[in-house]
């Protein structure tokens, strides 16, 4: 990754170049390690001297992560709608980022005229009893549908999102979430997708996807 975005900001740049080394690398197994604290935070019993002393810690490292802030993020997009390309870089996505403690992570890859995710969500995405918030299994959704819409070809962003629950999502349990391109009708481009645990169907949805040249609008905001 470059050291600074630079101008004209060009989304095309922000590029997947596996495998991540130096920094990134370094950034991703952080990420693992916040992760694990979360996932163990919904089912301990530690004592509280040791968790006054890791959050001593904890707090002195943000202290001098602050310290570092630049203002602006160099690492790709945050969801894979706005990227138009299933190659983008997507480490700060909530959802799929390695680089982001918040997300399970899930794996997303093209597999012939469709998207695929897989992974599971821990403790941590608890809504209902064992099973996953519903909130969850929708940005999921949000996020398998964003990447298939660039299937088309073009950077969107969500119109509309129809989530129909059918089963609780389970947790700890192997997911498979799968989306494609229904039609594209003008600027709108209309995604279906679906999440099963094995043969059972927990959620499907219909998204509506309307492309947006991002490039045009970032041009715009900084007077080009």
């Amino acid at each position: 990754m470059p050291d600074e975005v630079p101008p004209p900001f060009r989304i095309s740049s922000w590029v997947q170049e596996p495998p991540p080394s130096g920094q990134r690398a370094a950034w991703h197994r952080l990420a693992a390690g916040i992760r694990a604290v979360n996932e163990a935070l919904m089912d301990m019993d530690a004592s509280e001297e040791d968790l006054e002393a890791a959050a001593s810690a904890l707090h002195q490292f943000a202290e001098n992560l602050e310290k570092t802030r630049t203002g602006r993020q160099l690492w790709g997009f945050g969801e894979s709608a706005p990227a138009g390309t299933t190659r983008a870089m997507l480490d700060r996505s909530p959802i799929v980022g390695l680089g982001n403690p918040v997300a399970p992570p899930l794996v997303f890859s093209v597999e012939g005229d469709q998207v695929v995710g897989r992974g599971s969500f821990g403790l941590q995405y608890e809504g209902p009893p064992n099973s996953v918030h519903g909130g969850f299994v929708a940005a999921a959704l949000d996020e398998l549908l964003g990447m298939a819409q660039s299937l088309s070809g073009k950077a969107g962003m969500t119109g509309t999102l129809t989530i129909r629950y059918r089963k609780p999502t389970p947790l700890h349990t192997d997911l498979t979430l799968t989306a494609r391109v229904d039609r594209v009708e003008g600027r709108k481009i209309f995604t279906t997708g679906e999440v099963r645990a094995g043969e059972m169907l927990c959620a499907e949805a219909e998204g509506i996807f309307i492309s947006v040249d991002f490039e045009a609008m970032f041009r715009m905001q900084n007077g080009g």
